[in-house]
C-alpha cells in the first residue's frame, strides 16, 4: 500500500469531486438511467464533515462540477458512442438544475469551482495551475464516483506529483466490486488511504466541533 508522509494542514487542500444533484438525488440523472443513486448518496455525510473540518482549520476548499454544454458538442466519444443515454438525460447539461451542486455543498463566496467535461479534473481545466499558484502539495479528494471521476483525477493528481490522499468514507461507488476495486488501485500505488477521522486529526480539528 502507498505511504506517504503524514498529513498536515500546510501545503494542503481538499478537492470535493462531483457532488451534484445529477448523481446524488432521486429526481437526477444518474437516477434516470438506472443506477442506485442512493449508494452514491453514501460519501454525503463524510464529505460534508471533511469541508467543515477544512474550513474549520484553514485548508482550501475546491470543487469539481461535470458540466457539459447544453447541447453536447463537447461530449465526444463518451457521450457520442460509449454512453449516448447521457444525452438522452441531459447529464449535467449546462444551467440546469442536474449540474448543480447538491444542497450542502456550495461553495463560500472565495472556494474555487473547477467545471469539467471528462472524469479527470485536471483534463482541460485550470486546476493544476490553481493548485501551484496555490502551493498546495498534498491533495485529499473526496465525492463520487470512485471508480471513475475519483479514480481518474487522483491517477492524474499523483502523476503531477502532489501527494494524494483518498478518504475511503468519503468516496462511494454503484457497485461495491468497483468501489472495492477502487481503493486497491488507488491505495497500491497512486495515492495513500484515509478516513474522515484521521483527516480532521491530522488538520488538529476537534472532531466534536465538525457536524
Amino acid at each position: 500500500m502507498a505511504s506517504l508522509a503524514p498529513l498536515v494542514r500546510k501545503d494542503a487542500a481538499l478537492l470535493v469531486v462531483d457532488m451534484q444533484n445529477s448523481f446524488l438525488e432521486p429526481q437526477g440523472a444518474m437516477a434516470k438511467l438506472g443506477f442506485p443513486y442512493q449508494r452514491l448518496r453514501e460519501a454525503i455525510p463524510g464529505s460534508l464533515r471533511l469541508i467543515a473540518g477544512a474550513r474549520k482549520a484553514g485548508v482550501p476548499v475546491i470543487f469539481t462540477q461535470y458540466v457539459y454544454q447544453s447541447d453536447f458538442k463537447d461530449g465526444g466519444v463518451i457521450v457520442n458512442e460509449i454512453m449516448p443515454g447521457l444525452k438522452d438525460v441531459r447529464l449535467c447539461a449546462k444551467g440546469t438544475w442536474d449540474a448543480d451542486l447538491a444542497e450542502g455543498f456550495k461553495p463560500y463566496a472565495d472556494e474555487t469551482v473547477i467545471e469539467k467535461n471528462r472524469p479527470s479534473a485536471f483534463y482541460s481545466t485550470q486546476l493544476d495551475a490553481i493548485l501551484r499558484a496555490m502551493q498546495v502539495e498534498n491533495l485529499v479528494v473526496c465525492g463520487v464516483t470512485a471508480n471513475m471521476c475519483v479514480e481518474t483525477t487522483v491517477r492524474d493528481a499523483s502523476q503531477r506529483d502532489f501527494r494524494t490522499y483518498v478518504v475511503s468514507d468519503a468516496i462511494a461507488e454503484v457497485e461495491d466490486d468497483r468501489y472495492q476495486i477502487s481503493l486497491k488501485t488507488m491505495g497500491n500505488f497512486f495515492a495513500q488511504l484515509m478516513t474522515v477521522s484521521e483527516v480532521l486529526d491530522s488538520w488538529k480539528v476537534e472532531l466534536s466541533n465538525v457536524v
